[in-house]
């Protein structure tokens, strides 16, 4: 009988996911019993060093990310004993074997595994408390769980990516980056413990270890869901992210093109965020990580949006080879994850060749930016520029009505086909060299950018250090 499952349920799966890792396994699935019983003994002895250590010690921080999974369990509990010795017991029951005379045999909650052990809100996230009505068969003080999804739902922590007050675990098409993002995080929580959360980048984000672990993934199509979620009893939320399955291609085709990777890295430091003292804030490369990510309730930005305000940028913030590599990174995207055809050319050059033409170029470039994004006043525009080309005999064949229509209606992707042709205008005008607050390239930030663009795209904090390999090498709670 398999020890271990990582099954559908979120929670339960990271958990499974991160015990493996701990075990120096590949699968959940080749967890032996031995390895349950070690990933136990080390789940037992963290729990307790966390829960007994003074609260001035980065030690402490693990406490707090148990407080914000397991806020009523015997570890997190106020009046919890501050002798390790006597909190022991008590915490290696939670995880200790099925006693038959314990009650009945329930198949497990989360894997259909039979069990005597039941579980209520204390020990499980987001899971109702004993005492609630029409959720539980009648007689049922809990949740039936074994002991395989026991262990695993307090290995959540390592295989999560936790702050002080949150966790977020991933759901993933492809096993490879379920085990990479499990992990990394692992290696994560190792730092938490012995150095707090003053000793992980503050800046890092969920997204960015995501990331990484799809660009490692063999498989070339998969989709990802994040769970953010926060479980004390005061105000418990969850957020839900997802990405698109061509997301792995994109990263894929980015990694490999230079001109992407430059447009990516320029992405990345305009989202970077400085205090009054020079400190980083927010960190661009979670920021633009983010960006991949669309929220289940809509409140997310899409990346295709933050390039376009970029690009709106008509006040000198970017060179000629800076749009370029901007406006390469988002056709790249629509074209490789929303499988969007972009010819927009003969458009863009109607639009460009009608402000290129004015007597103020600039005051037409502001109307346009004003008209984008906007189907009724796009339209509008476009009619303008056609007949005033038109009237003005030019020489090139103007584009025409019917190549407007997918812009100008409201169907599918029509917004993202506007920013599209915004920047693929704005690269038109700067090639052209018609004054829109282009500015000169700095050589030393050239320098800088091309140094950037060497590099992998996609890389999760501390990707150079050596990496974890397995439980044997594993010093989580050992003094």
């Amino acid at each position: 009988m398999t020890t271990l499952i990582a099954t559908g349920h979120p929670l339960q799966r990271a958990g499974a996911w991160a015990a493996a890792v701990i075990a120096g396994r590949d699968d959940p699935g080749r967890v032996s019993e031995a390895d349950l019983e070690a990933v136990s003994a080390a789940v037992v002895a963290d729990v307790v060093a966390a829960a007994t250590t003074p609260k001035d010690t980065s030690r402490y921080d693990w406490w707090k990310v148990l407080f914000a999974l397991y806020p009523n369990s015997k570890a997190t509990h106020s009046k919890r004993p501050s002798d390790p010795n006597v909190l022991r017991p008590d915490i290696e029951r939670l995880f200790a074997p099925d006693v038959p005379e314990a009650g009945p045999t329930r198949p497990c909650t989360f894997c259909n595994t039979g069990t005597t052990a039941v579980w209520a809100k204390s020990n499980l996230p987001l899971f109702d408390t004993s005492k609630s009505l029409n959720t539980l068969p009648p007689g049922v003080p809990g949740w039936p769980v074994c002991r395989g999804c026991r262990i695993a739902m307090w290995a959540l922590p390592y295989g999560a990516w936790v702050t002080a007050g949150s966790a977020t675990v991933l759901s993933c098409e492809n096993e490879t980056a379920q085990r990479d993002f499990a992990r990394r995080n692992v290696r994560r929580a190792r730092r938490v413990m012995h150095a707090g959360f003053t000793g992980v980048p503050a800046t890092a984000r969920p997204e960015t270890v995501v990331l990484a672990a799809l660009r490692d993934a063999t498989e070339g199509l998969c989709a990802t869901t994040l769970w953010s979620f926060k479980n004390d009893n005061q105000d418990p939320w969850l957020r839900v992210t997802r990405t698109r399955r061509a997301v792995p291609a994109f990263l894929a085709t980015v990694d490999g093109n230079a001109p992407l990777r430059r447009g990516w890295h320029l992405l990345r430091r305009s989202l970077t965020r400085y205090d009054a003292q020079g400190r980083i804030v927010a960190g661009g490369e979670g920021e633009a990580a983010r960006l991949l990510f669309e929220a289940e309730d809509g409140r997310s930005r899409p990346l295709l949006g933050q390039l376009h305000r970029l690009l709106a940028d008509t006040d000198g913030a970017w060179s000629a080879g800076d749009r370029e590599a901007l406006v390469g990174l988002a056709f790249t995207y629509a074209e490789e994850v929303f499988g969007m055809e972009t010819d927009l050319d003969p458009v863009a050059t109607l639009i460009a060749d009608w402000i290129e033409q004015g007597s103020s170029p600039r005051g037409r470039l502001a109307e346009y930016r004003n008209a984008a994004l906007n189907d009724y006043k796009l339209g509008t525009l476009l009619v303008q520029a056609y007949t005033r080309l038109q009237l003005e005999g030019s020489k090139t064949t103007l584009a025409g009505p019917e190549l407007w229509r997918p812009l100008i209606r409201r169907q599918p992707r029509a917004w993202e086909q506007r920013m599209l042709l915004f920047a693929q205008v704005s690269v038109l005008l700067q090639q052209r060299g018609v004054a829109i607050g282009a500015k000169e390239a700095d050589p030393r930030q050239e320098r800088e950018i091309e140094a950037l663009a060497e590099r992998p795209a996609f890389a999760a904090d501390g990707e150079d250090e050596d990496e974890y390999d397995g439980f044997h090498d594993y010093e989580m709670g050992q003094a």
